[in-house]
């Protein structure tokens, strides 16, 4: 047993190591690739859902920061990042490079979909993004 020296009480070694993991900024802790991956499928998913052109790009916006991660290209910061606890990115959290290449060409279906102001088409490659993802 450990002794706290704020508490002056005994803490067992699991305690201990819970509470410096629980006080780690979230940067240093294991990133989460497959999950970034997973939530940009969903967001790529409900693109291709969407009534309107808005909706299609707000969530392909979703699915680029979840591939590319706050410091990569492509990444819009005035949209939402639902991966942003999860780490930097799909791809650059990516090490095994046939994975990389998978979520490489769900990115470029993504970017196809944002470029695109006509519904069906963006709709299309929203859905061929999610499908890249999975």
């Amino acid at each position: 047993m450990l002794q706290h020296p704020m508490f002056k009480a005994d803490l067992p070694l699991v305690g201990v190591i819970t509470v410096i993991v629980i006080a780690l900024p979230s940067a240093t802790l294991a990133a989460d690739p497959a999950q970034e991956a997973a939530i940009g499928a969903v967001h790529a998913g409900l693109a291709a859902q969407a009534a309107t052109i808005e909706q299609v790009h707000t969530h392909l916006h979703h699915t680029v920061n979840c591939l590319v991660g706050p410091k990569g290209q492509g990444f819009d910061a005035n949209e939402a990042n639902p991966c942003q606890k999860l780490g930097d990115g799909a791809i650059p959290d990516t090490a095994d490079s046939a994975t990389k290449a998978k979520l490489i060409a769900a990115f470029a279906k993504a970017q196809a979909g944002l470029q695109s102001d006509e519904l069906t088409m963006a709709k299309k490659a929203a859905a061929e993004a999610q499908a890249a993802l999975k």
